[in-house]
């Protein structure tokens, strides 16, 4: 029997107020090959103090806490550990609480009630460089988009100049593709596909793949 390198494991926290979807949660992650659970936690605040210790790679996060807003935790987590994903899970669907959580820094956002193997399967795809969202938060988040783009037709600004390869990844992105599948896309390696979004948030002044995404399409750079 071959030992698990636990060096190579990603390290996940679950902050969940609910006792028995807390349990949920880590069930699911502990059944997860290359996932280990260190910590769990029912309030934000011990979430967040415990970040230099837990060293997390990954992080589910509920925004209905009891102590503090989970938006905050988000925002706090995305400040002491920036390479650490944040996964959204919880009951609030409203726009605000959707659009508060990305600026925030989250990776994904999932409303509760999805199958055990949906959840794995947006787990491992946040850690591959995707963004999973729930097909209710996804469509309120291209309608957004949609209404923004339209109300801004008339005044805008002269587009960025972004390369061929360039927009071609901004529209694998756009479209859901993660960075491996980008890269396997267009026969490059995932560390160039970061070298190049980089650059392209460069040029669009923005922090995000969610805000690269919104800022072209605004541009009309994509469709």
């Amino acid at each position: 029997m071959t030992a698990v390198d636990s060096s190579k494991l990603t390290r996940v926290v679950v902050v969940e107020d609910d006792p028995q979807i807390r349990k949920l949660l880590v069930n699911v992650l502990q059944g997860m090959p290359g996932f280990t659970v260190v910590a769990e936690f029912g309030e934000g605040r011990l979430a967040i103090r415990s970040l230099a210790a837990t060293l997390p790679d990954l992080m589910l996060v509920d925004l209905g806490l009891p102590d503090i807003a989970g938006i905050e935790v988000i925002r706090q987590i995305t400040t002491v550990c920036p390479e650490c994903d944040v996964l959204v899970v919880t009951t609030f669907g409203d726009e605000p609480s959707i659009f508060s959580a990305l600026e925030a820094g989250a990776s994904g956002y999932l409303l509760k009630g999805g199958t055990e193997e949906e959840l794995r399967r947006d787990i491992r795809e946040v850690r591959s460089g995707g963004s999973p969202l729930s097909p209710a938060i996804a469509r309120k988040v291209v309608n957004e988009f949609s209404r923004t783009r339209r109300t801004r037709s008339r005044n805008r600004t002269q587009a960025p100049s972004l390369t061929e390869r360039e927009t071609k990844i901004l529209e694998l992105v756009s479209r859901g593709y993660s960075y491996d599948e980008t890269a396997k896309q267009l026969v490059i390696t995932r560390d160039t596909v970061h070298s190049h979004l980089k650059s392209i948030y460069r040029k669009l002044k923005v922090h995000s793949k969610m805000e690269a995404v919104f800022e072209a399409r605004r541009k009309n750079i994509i469709s």
